[in-house]
This record gives structure tokens, sequence and C-alpha cells, in this order.
């Protein structure tokens, strides 16, 4: 029941935190429609920029905005290279995500990996002292990831918000109000690579170190999140986008778990997450995909 019971923990913890980043992930993919790969370069974003501001001395909370601005130019970058030089969504995203890596390095002091132990961190000040001794993580990571959700979804609600999504769905009807459907993807992908330097950033505190590598893969398993939630409750009425993509996460980081306590050797780690990928695209085919665009 404790190996349970650890293995639930462990799981959650994981699924809440690179939930942060599944938000993100769904704002660009499912509500804007833009296939974005900076996401490989704005997670380590987060979890160098971070580490730099812990080091520093700046309060665990102030790192965390910061880290989510950094994300956000980077956002802001990749939009400006689509909308303003029209250099196509996919290469925009791979020229981002390829120039962050030395951007990334910099800020990392040259140096892959920085550790940051025993400094200050939202796991280990005075709200985790007050909760329950091995579940710090988790309930932290749950309110992070739920504040997250509900302003998110406040906020697609909004004039701007409902401009955001018509631009993904209909950028025609955005001209015909009057707007500009460039400037809403460029402020897409701020909040999606924003979000996702942000789940960098409270992984990075929650291991108290930062590592460029650490964004290897994360487009694959956002992608599989989001469509494996959306696939799964996209037909739920009551269910919005959000949570759906939330529980998604959650049961692949599952999947991802179970197979590694099955004795699934850790070099087969990616090769699974490509067939988790290829999985859940097939469940899409087969089930449809209505509520795809759901927010």
């Amino acid at each position: 029941m404790d190996i349970f019971l650890g293995l639930l923990t462990n799981i959650l913890e994981e699924g809440f935190i690179y939930g942060i980043m599944i938000l993100g992930i769904y704002i660009t993919y499912s509500v804007l429609d833009f296939p974005d790969l900076t996401v490989d370069g704005s997670f380590p974003l987060g979890s160098v920029t971070c580490a730099a501001m812990i080091l520093l001395g700046v309060h665990p909370l102030l790192a965390l905005l910061v880290s989510f601005l950094a994300g956000a130019a980077a956002g802001v970058v990749t939009g400006f290279l689509h909308v303003k030089l029209h250099i196509s969504n996919l290469l925009s995203g791979i020229l981002t995500m390829t120039a962050l890596w030395s951007v990334n390095l910099v800020i990392n002091s040259g140096k892959a990996m920085v550790p940051y132990y025993d400094m200050p961190t939202v796991f280990n000040g005075t709200l985790a002292n007050l909760l329950p001794k091995g579940y710090g993580v988790l309930i932290i990571s749950f309110l992070l990831v739920v504040a997250v959700k509900l302003l998110l979804d406040a906020y697609l609600k909004t004039k701007s918000g409902l401009c955001l999504r018509a631009t993904g769905a209909n950028p025609q009807f955005v001209i015909g109000l009057g707007k500009n459907p460039g400037r809403f993807k460029i402020l897409g992908l701020a909040i999606g690579n924003g979000l996702t330097a942000l789940a960098g950033a409270v992984l990075s505190q929650q291991s108290e170190s930062a590592s460029i590598n650490s964004g290897t893969g994360m487009v694959v398993m956002g992608l599989a999140s989001v469509i494996l939630g959306l696939t799964l409750l996209g037909r739920v009425r009551f269910v919005r986008g959000t949570t759906a993509v939330l529980v998604g996460c959650v049961l692949y980081r599952g999947v991802l778990s179970a197979a590694m306590l099955a004795g699934l050797p850790t070099n087969y780690l990616r090769l699974l997450m490509v067939v988790l990928f290829i999985a859940a695209l097939l469940l899409n085919n087969t089930f449809g995909k209505k509520g795809a665009k759901r927010a």
C-alpha cells in the first residue's frame, strides 16, 4: 500500500507540475492551431532563469514570475518570425528553439546543470512547513496548477480571450471585427511559452537544480497529453478543455511511471513517449476530433 501511495503521489506531483506546461501547449496547439516547437527551448529557459534568480537571492515567487516573462518573450520572438517575417509556424518554432539553446547555456553560466540546494524555494518556505510532511510538493503544485487554470479560464472569457480563440478557428471573423489576428497569434504564443517556462521554473525549484537538457521531449509529451485529454473528455459538456488536458497529462505521466515501475529500462523512455504519442493520435482519429477546439 505504501508503495502504491508513493507512486500515486509521484504521478500527481509530476502531472500537476507538467500540467502548467500542458495548459500553455493547449493554448498554442488547440486554441491557436499553431504547432509550436519553441516549447523544447522555453521549458529549460524557465528552469535556468529561475535558478539564476534564486542564486541572486530573489524571492522564489518573483523568480517564477520572471521565468514566465522570459518564456513569454521567447513566444513573442516565435510569433514575430511567423507573423511579421512570414516564416512558417514550424520553422519559426525551430529557429527560436535552436537560438534558446545558446541563451539557456549563457544564463546557466555555460554549464549543463546548475544546482542550488538548500536555497529558498516555494517548496521549502513557510507554506510548505505548514503542510503534512511528505505531501508539500503535491499540495503546492496542485495549488499552482489550479491557480493557472482558473486564471486561464477567466482570460478566455474576456473579449481578448474570445478574439484569441477566434484567431485559431476563424481569422477572417477577427479581421471583420477590426482586429489584427497576427497580434493575437503573438499574444497566444507569449502566453503558451510563458506557461511552459513557468512549468520549467516550478520543476527547477522542486528539484533544486536547472538543466539545459530538461526540455528534451516536452513537445511530444505536451501534444500527447493535450490530444489524449481532449479525445477522452472533449465530448463531456461540463468538462472544460483546460481540465481535459490536465487529466490527459496525469494519465500520460501515470503510464510512464507504471512502465518504469514494471522494469522498463530508462534507455527506452523516449521510445515509450513516442509510442504513447502515436497511441493518442490513433485514439483521436478513431473517436473523432469533436471538442478539439473547445476552450
